[in-house]
């Protein structure tokens, strides 16, 4: 395989976030560019938020999965400015979200904006489309996501927190 930058984040693409396994690290927004210089290949990542338990995995899993494409010693940069936001998940993966049950996140450039995460906003259901919606607790499996019901489907979701 020729080692191009495009080629590169073709394999980055098969990289699943390890708490969100269908959404890839490039649909999350993660990686922030990648540097080929001559038969080095350096990946830059933004962590979502520096004490998310899954950035060790991430930073792992990309190592190992460009080593088994045959790319020897790969190396990641982390680089915290400017800082992640949930504007940087692609409208493929907020989609990916959405379809795997979990509300993905309105716009960080909307009024309605906090840096708590927009939780008393009306989170719409992904399973029925509903505006019918609760927030049961600010906190979901992880700290970036809070839990809801659903009150025409009474099913609970999850929704990934605006930041």
């Amino acid at each position: 395989m020729i080692l191009t930058k495009e080629n590169i984040l073709n394999i980055l693409d098969e990289v699943k976030d390890p708490e969100i396994p269908v959404i890839s690290v490039l649909e999350l927004g993660i990686v922030r560019d990648v540097h080929v210089d001559g038969e080095k290949v350096m990946v830059d990542i933004t962590p979502t938020y520096s004490g998310c338990p899954a950035n060790r995995a991430i930073e792992q899993s990309i190592i190992s999965t460009l080593r088994s494409k045959g790319f020897g010693n790969p190396t990641i940069r982390i680089v915290h400015s400017p800082p992640w936001t949930t504007d940087w998940i692609t409208k493929e993966g907020k989609r990916k979200l959405k379809e795997y049950g979990i509300a993905p996140p309105g716009s960080a450039d909307s009024e309605d904006w906090s840096p708590f995460g927009n939780l008393h906003r009306v989170v719409q259901c992904p399973f029925c489309d509903s505006e019918k919606t609760r927030l049961t607790s600010e906190f979901g499996s992880t700290a970036c996501k809070a839990l809801y019901y659903c009150e025409n489907c009474q099913q609970p979701f999850e929704y990934f927190k605006c930041i």
